[in-house]
């Protein structure tokens, strides 16, 4: 229904892409979004060991033959470091020819990339990164505006400035990020010049995400203020929902605690657990503001579906508005 150059780039029939979640990026819903016409996205930091990542490109293969990403974060207590290139080769060995790359520059990287055949989707929260990552050779950007869940900017642009500032400022595909979860953002995103979007919270409150029911019950009773940022004072803010932990850690933000006590609270190990078990008040849940409008918890091509056929309707009543 929308031939973008994001979909020709990604050789996917829609532009909408799964966010690379950390502890939820694995086949289950990675093979599940691409099946279903997007592009899923499964994430290196779930595999700390090669052979597991290779394990996991192999079901993704079982699973779909359709194309996927894999997410590769360069946050400095994420970075596989000099093993990156190995994940790399792991890649190009599995064929796969898209990678989201995110938290740092991927200058160090590039090059193994672009010879390994695979094409480079870099996240940014500026306008002035995503032009220093367009200079790097990147194949696209994807921006992620203040109400993304996980680490937003430090300048706080909202998704709506920001997707339409990058449109106009690259000559890339630009992907918008943060705050979509319907059509209505689909066709917003497309009118502001993105080529496509990237979601994160809207899969998760589905079927085939591999998170525990509690925690997908917890975002559909969530509103759009339901959530906070913390993290500023150590230089790493981040998004979650409002419950015991993320409300302790914005007290520790406050009182300007240090780096050793803030993650004894917001350890992604304890979120792991948590996923599992079904605990949604003694861990930290990466949720975007956009959980204000998530009110199921769906299959992936239901959402899909449904996303594509209410930007549609949208865009033919903007139509007739001209009229």
């Amino acid at each position: 229904m929308f031939k973008t150059r994001f979909t020709q780039l990604a050789g996917i029939q829609h532009p909408i892409m799964q966010g690379g979640m950390q502890h939820l990026g694995v086949p289950a819903l990675a093979s599940a979004v691409s099946n279903a016409g997007g592009l899923g996205t499964i994430n290196i930091t779930i595999y700390p060991e090669l052979s597991a990542f290779e394990d996991a490109l192999k079901q993704m293969r079982d699973l779909t033959d359709k194309p996927f990403a894999v997410n590769f974060s360069f946050v400095p207590d994420l970075t596989q470091g000099d093993k990156t290139f190995q994940y790399i080769d792991a890649c190009h060995k599995h064929g796969v020819t898209l990678a989201e790359t995110a938290g740092r520059s991927p200058k160090a990287y590039m090059a193994a990339f672009q010879g390994a055949g695979i094409k480079v989707m870099h996240k940014c929260v500026a306008v002035k990164h995503a032009l220093s990552a367009q200079k790097l050779g990147v194949d696209a950007v994807i921006m992620d505006g203040w109400e993304c869940a996980g680490h937003p900017g430090l300048d706080m642009v909202g998704t709506f400035v920001l997707t339409n500032a990058a449109a106009r400022a690259l000559d890339i595909p630009v992907i918008a990020a943060g705050g979509v979860a319907d059509g209505r953002g689909l066709a917003a995103a497309l009118a502001l010049g993105a080529e496509g979007v990237t979601m994160g919270t809207r899969f998760v409150a589905s079927q085939e995400c591999v998170i525990h029911q509690n925690f997908k019950d917890a975002i559909v009773g969530a509103g759009e203020g339901d959530t906070v940022i913390c993290q500023r004072s150590i230089g790493n803010q981040a998004r979650y929902l409002k419950n015991a932990t993320s409300l302790k850690a914005v007290e520790l933000d406050e009182a300007k605690a240090g780096l050793k006590e803030t993650l004894a609270v917001v350890s992604g190990s304890k979120s792991k657990e948590c996923y599992v078990t079904g605990d949604t008040e003694n861990c930290v849940f990466t949720v975007g503001q956009c959980a204000g409008l998530i009110h199921d918890v769906p299959s992936v091509r239901e959402i899909i579906d449904g996303m594509l056929a209410e930007a549609g309707s949208v865009l033919d009543g903007l139509s007739a508005l001209r009229g």
